[in-house]
Parts: structure tokens; sequence; C-alpha cells
């Protein structure tokens, strides 16, 4: 059965910009939902400035308001602007760098050990001879 495609030309540019401007990714993230003590784990399937598409195991209203605890860039407000089984789209309040959130951050305890400082020397890790 075919869905219906965009109606007007200015609708089907939406569209496309809409597809162009995310990421695909598969990250997790914390969901924080109204009237619950503890956060969700959620699975961060596409990301753009203006929003997300997550996939979680708990239902999740349209309308609602949410807080996402973003990997490098904390907690973000937004609403819930759709949501189907298990899968929903969350517009932010504000709008975010995506790949700030793709950017992994290496702490000193997780490199091998010949690598990490010892918090006795100065200046860069690595020196140049």
């Amino acid at each position: 059965m075919d869905s219906p495609g965009p109606i007007s030309t200015d609708e089907e540019v939406a569209a496309l910009s809409r597809g162009a401007d995310r990421d695909s990714l598969f990250l997790q993230a914390s969901l924080i939902l109204p009237g619950r003590s503890h956060p969700v784990v959620v699975r961060v399937r596409n990301l753009s400035p203006g929003g997300m598409l997550a996939e979680a195991t708990v239902p999740v209203e349209q309308g609602a308001a949410v807080d996402i605890v973003l990997n490098n860039v904390g907690s973000v407000p937004g609403r819930v602007v759709w949501a189907g089984e298990g899968k929903f789209g969350i517009a932010f309040d504000h709008q975010i760098d995506p790949q700030a959130v793709r950017r992994q951050v290496v702490k000193q305890s997780d490199l091998p050990p010949h690598l990490r400082r010892t918090g006795l020397e100065r200046g860069p890790l690595y020196r140049r001879r």
C-alpha cells in the first residue's frame, strides 16, 4: 500500500531538506519523562540540530515535554512531536550541534598505561623531538 506523498512542491522540498539535515547514527541517551523518577535509556537513530528520532521500550506520549541528555551537549528540553510503536520524534526547544554529540571524548583512564600522563610532567601528551 502506497502512502500519499507531499501535496505541494514546498512540502516536497521541506521533506527533502529535513532528511538532508539529519545524521543517521546509533547512540544511547537518557530521556527524562514527566512523572518518572529515573531517566530512561533510549537509542538515538538520527539527529539534527532541531530534533531526533529515538527508540525506547517505554511508552511515550505525543505532546509530552521531555528532557534528553546527550553526550557532550547535556540536557536539552524538547517536546514529543510524534510517537509510534517503540519509536518517537522529539523537537528540541533550541538547536544543538549534532557533531558535538558524535565526538568521542577520551579520558586519561581510557588510554593504555603507556600513553597516560603521570601528573608529574607538564606540557602536551605527545612531544616532538
